[in-house]
């Protein structure tokens, strides 16, 4: 959002992705790609330089946001390794347990004879 202000002096913030274009004719005038038409005091040029801006610091957050996602990825994804290396320790190989599994499924066959 970019901050306007009226022609009463009323300050707005409006979407800029939603200004389809801006006239100097005195006064500024936006047309939204909705058909709204507003005038406001600032030039094309700060109009501009504002929407400018805001996609800028708007890229800047979005980067570091994702820097900042590859540092907390990085570390979840550490845990989660972690907690599945222990998980799969957990249901290692165990002799006595096939040793039990063997001998339920032969007394299983020998009953069904």
């Amino acid at each position: 959002m970019i901050e306007l202000t009226r022609l009463n002096g009323n300050r707005l913030a409006v979407n800029g992705d939603l200004i389809q274009f801006a006239e100097a004719a005195p006064d500024t005038l936006l047309t939204m790609v909705t058909g709204e038409k507003m005038l406001v005091a600032e030039s094309v040029t700060e109009v501009s330089e504002r929407m400018l801006a805001f996609r800028a610091r708007t890229i800047a957050e979005a980067g570091r946001m994702q820097t900042e996602g590859f540092a907390v990825g990085a570390a979840l994804r550490a845990v989660v390794s972690k907690n599945a290396r222990a998980e799969a320790m957990e249901h290692a190989y165990d002799p006595d347990a096939d040793d039990e599994s063997a001998g339920l499924a032969r007394r299983r066959r020998r009953a069904a004879r």
